[in-house]
């Protein structure tokens, strides 16, 4: 387990949201990016009803979930009144990986995981590319 500030976290979710190409990134319309400490009932359901989203995992901890429409479903018709939310957790990061290099590399892992369910990428595809 490696802790790291919030500070830290915010620049390594930067970092990565950096490194995605800029058609990629102009691309995301009606999109928020957020950090939060963990995932919530919300997230995941409560303990008598829980639910297990397509998001990025490390064991059964929630990494990232992207909340909303793909661009894919969007053909159909949508109003934009609120922001589809791609959310990076902080704890499952800090609690599935032992060195900040580790932490850094998944955190980009992750944005590039839920970036991928905007574009309309399914998990199984995801993680066959490695994210």
């Amino acid at each position: 387990m490696f802790q790291m500030s919030d500070e830290e976290f915010e620049r390594a979710v930067e970092e990565a949201l950096d490194g995605i190409p800029d058609q990629f990134i102009q691309a995301l319309q009606n999109v928020a990016i957020v950090m939060e400490d963990e995932p919530n009932e919300y997230h995941l359901g409560t303990p008598e009803e829980p639910f297990y989203p397509e998001g990025s995992y490390c064991d059964d901890e929630l990494l990232g979930l992207f909340d909303g429409l793909s661009i894919v479903e969007r053909a159909d018709g949508y109003d934009d009144d609120l922001p589809d939310v791609i959310t990076i957790f902080k704890g499952p990061h800090e609690r599935c990986f032992d060195s900040r290099e580790e932490v850094v590399e998944e955190i980009g892992k992750t944005v590039i995981h839920e970036i991928g369910h905007y574009f309309g990428i399914d998990d199984d595809r995801l993680y066959e590319m490695g994210y």
